[in-house]
């Protein structure tokens, strides 16, 4: 099993939504997010205050969604992904890949795959 890290732009959300529906993808956690990658953002010039601190705000949103599949659905959802979230600018995101030793579904303590 891997679990898959998708940082995307929130406009894309939706479209991700309809490709991980189309590979039966079990379920997904989302987030919003803050960051930035090698663009290091876009800055206004501006000293924003972020929770106190004050700082030039060089951030862009984020939506991080994270899924844990089986080991022959991730090349697929790869290309899916790359495809829908493609738009030939900086800052389109990330796929992170990881390895998963085990899942447990609390309810009934089923394993690994039977798990997802």
């Amino acid at each position: 099993m891997k679990e898959l890290t998708f940082m995307i732009r929130p406009e894309k959300l939706e479209e991700v939504k309809k490709v991980l529906d189309e590979v039966h993808c079990g379920g997904m956690t989302l987030s919003t997010a803050m960051g930035c990658g090698t663009q290091r953002g876009t800055t206004e010039g501006d000293i924003n205050e972020l929770r106190g601190l004050k700082t030039t705000l060089n951030l862009l949103p984020k939506v991080k969604v994270e899924v844990v599949v089986e080991d022959r659905f991730v090349e697929e959802i790869i290309v899916k992904i790359c495809e829908t979230c493609a738009t030939d600018h900086v800052g389109d995101g990330k796929i992170f890949i990881k390895e998963v030793k085990d899942v447990v579904r609390i309810r009934t303590g089923e394993r690994g795959v039977r798990a997802l």
